[in-house]
């Protein structure tokens, strides 16, 4: 376990994450080339020295040099044996679902994704899969959603809006008492540099690459890494046979994003937590949700499994939708656009965007109203994004 870093509490990075983010997977040696940059290779069929006799590439969809290359890079990140990636973070959502059949259990957190909980209630119910929706911050309410036949668990930690913090450890531990609950964590708030669930005790590690881990809002994919071969061997499977498969190019623009995500992240996390102190102290902010701050409720255990936050952040404004819609039309540094992660700032209103799907009775119950804004802080100067919110602010 890293030691706690005196200067902000968090888990200190152990060395060598930025050297893996730039080496692994990519030898040079690989190619005929002597390629320093790995080469996309666009082909969708490759050929064979006889029936069945192939150089470990046979069709585009069951393997790709390029994606190869990113897959093994992003197994290290995560310090896994295996990583698989696919169309989109939805994409690794449903193939993870595809691996349970009728009359299975899925326990996931009430607060999750607007896509993912319209997954799970449109699809996987459809499908003849139970899911229960359970604050997994209440580790009593964990212990009792288990029943017979769970088969998995989905977590996301922060959770997308609230940013509630659980706790990976003591979630995976109460979930493997049975035999056979495989835990994902979905880690795309934080991406591998800020927290890494499988050293947590998590099956399963789920990223839309879309966000922190490309970083340049270009390249729409998602990805999955283990160190279970079992259920590697089942996803890899589901990659194949249905297809949710990412194109060549889109893998060389990750791979290289990859490259730069240790500094990304560094400024993603200072930049947040300026803003964050600032949005404590204005009198048109009621409450600002941020596991770096003291008021967060799970600051302590923020502090314990992950190496900081990113530029994901939230807050109640005081007053409803007019409030907050004066507020988000007057921004001119941050865009008034869904998404996260990229190296822009984003705003957005959970209530009518990205969440607009999740039923109004769970919304409410959970606190999503029609006050509370979702920032993606981005790589801007801080004092730049600073002086934007405040003139919003007063124009709200």
């Amino acid at each position: 376990m890293a030691q706690s870093n005196s200067s902000d509490g968090f888990l200190s990075q152990p060395k060598g994450f930025a050297t893996k983010a730039i080496h692994v997977g990519q030898d040079a040696e690989q190619w005929n080339s002597m390629a320093v940059v790995p080469p996309i290779s666009m082909s969708t069929t490759f050929k064979q020295s006889g029936p069945g006799q192939h150089a470990g590439f046979e069709y585009g969809r069951s393997g790709n040099p390029t994606r190869d290359v990113l897959e093994r890079c992003l197994a290290s990140l995560d310090n896994g044996r295996f990583g698989l990636t696919f169309s989109s973070g939805l994409g690794a959502t449903t193939t993870i679902i595809t691996m349970l059949q009728n009359g299975d259990h899925i326990v996931a957190g009430d607060d999750l994704y607007g896509g993912t909980n319209r997954l799970l209630r449109n699809v996987a119910l459809k499908m003849g899969i139970e899911v229960d929706f359970v604050d997994l911050t209440n580790l009593q309410l964990v212990e009792q959603s288990i029943k017979p036949n769970t088969k998995l668990f989905w977590m996301e930690t922060p959770t997308n809006p609230l940013l509630k913090v659980v706790d990976i450890r003591a979630v995976s531990e109460i979930a493997h008492k049975q035999p056979g609950i495989v835990v994902v964590v979905d880690n795309t708030f934080l991406s591998s540099y800020l927290q890494r669930p499988l050293d947590l005790g998590a099956d399963v590690v789920m990223y839309s690459l879309t966000k922190y881990m490309n970083g340049h809002s270009d390249v729409i994919m998602g990805a999955m890494v283990t160190n279970d071969e079992a259920v590697f061997e089942r996803l890899k499977f589901l990659q194949n046979a249905a297809g949710i498969v990412p194109s060549p190019f889109d893998c060389y623009l990750v791979n290289r994003s990859l490259k730069t995500l240790a500094l990304r992240m560094e400024r993603h996390k200072s930049n947040s937590l300026a803003i964050a102190k600032f949005l404590e102290t204005h009198p048109k902010v009621e409450r600002v949700l941020h596991p770096g701050l003291e008021s967060h409720p799970q600051h302590a255990l923020a502090k314990r499994q992950t190496y900081g936050h990113s530029g994901i952040m939230s807050f109640y404004i005081r007053g409803g939708l007019e409030e907050s819609s004066n507020f988000l039309k007057a921004l001119h540094v941050f865009t008034l656009a869904e998404s996260l992660g990229g190296y822009e700032s984003l705003a957005e209103l959970p209530s009518v965007m990205t969440h607009a799907s999740v039923p109004l009775k769970q919304r409410q119950e959970l606190g999503i109203t029609d006050g509370l804004v979702r920032l993606s802080v981005g790589l801007e100067d801080v004092d730049d994004l600073i002086a934007d919110l405040k003139q919003a602010l007063d124009k709200a």
